[in-house]
């Protein structure tokens, strides 16, 4: 990746096709096993993803070389797993994870305020997944996905055959901004957005603000409308733990109304905090704090 995130993630149909064939006929832990296999090849091949992963355990997290170059290598068996957990859960073998809720009654309180509510999240652990959660332990709750990551055609059009999507709302943010409309709607209605407030794309607004003791640029919107609209704010991350096992952290936020720059800054911090417990759930897989410009 170049200095920005793209807009895009990475990946073929084939290497999809393979993997669900393992999960379909030998188990997801024959997939886990599998993954094995080509996360030596990003490790190699993948400079400009290895040099951002690099440069957040060696200058951000203070590793040695070599700690450093096997938490890369972990960073990127444990994105493949969260991969692969996103499709065996989709695709109805939900029974095979467990899942724990920490802040489930923040959640409920916000739902009777009957305005909707916005999570922000951010690209650690496996945030889509919260949808599940949503479903099996607030009744009635519904979710907005606001994206911003659009994968290949090919790809989403493949993963269509097995993953179970009725439950799912994608609000995809759009050059013309009508995604704010969606948005709009969908508090309206009580529903709740989740969005990642940890990238943003190019030629688009942001804001700055240090994290892990270095500045980095934020997407403008999710600040901008959780300091502006009378809706409760949460952070929300679902991590991964041992043994097929999620956790699932939500925080109410008190910040400074009509305040982004505010609302980022307890964003950032709260981010470290989830760092500090799975330092190796960061998959921003470029330069973040855009140290090569």
């Amino acid at each position: 990746m170049a200095a920005e995130w793209d807009g895009k993630s990475r990946g073929t149909v084939f290497g999809f096709k393979v993997f669900i064939f393992f999960i379909k006929n030998f188990g997801i832990n024959a997939a886990y096993t599998l993954m094995h296999l080509p996360v030596p090849y990003f490790c190699l091949f993948a400079r400009k993803n290895v040099r951002g992963l690099s440069y957040y355990f060696r200058k951000r997290l203070n590793y040695s070389w070599l700690k450093s170059s096997i938490s890369i290598y972990k960073t990127y068996y444990l994105f493949g797993q969260t991969l692969i957990d996103k499709v065996a859960i989709s695709a109805g073998l939900r029974k095979d994870y467990t899942f724990e809720f920490d802040g489930e009654q923040l959640l409920q309180e916000a739902l009777k305020l009957k305005k909707g509510g916005i999570l922000i999240s951010a690209h650690v652990g496996n945030f889509e997944l919260a949808q599940y959660f949503f479903k099996e332990r607030l009744l009635g709750a519904s979710i907005s996905i606001v994206i911003t990551d659009q994968d290949h055609q090919d790809i989403k059009e493949y993963l269509d055959q097995f993953l179970k999507r009725d439950q799912m709302h994608f609000i995809i943010v759009k050059d013309d901004f009508s995604h704010i409309f969606e948005i709009y709607k969908a508090l309206s209605e009580n529903r709740i957005i989740c969005i990642a407030g940890d990238r943003y794309l190019p030629n688009t607004k942001c804001m700055e603000e240090e994290l892990l003791g270095k500045t980095a640029k934020f997407p403008l919107g999710p600040f901008y409308l959780g300091s502006r609209l009378d809706v409760p704010v949460l952070f929300v991350y679902v991590m991964r733990e041992p043994k097929k096992h999620y956790h699932l952290y939500a925080r109410r936020v008190v910040f400074k109304k009509r305040d982004a720059q505010d609302l980022l800054k307890k964003y950032t911090e709260n981010v470290e905090r989830v760092l500090s417990k799975y330092p190796l759930q960061w998959f921003n897989f470029y330069d973040f704090w855009e140290d090569r410009k």
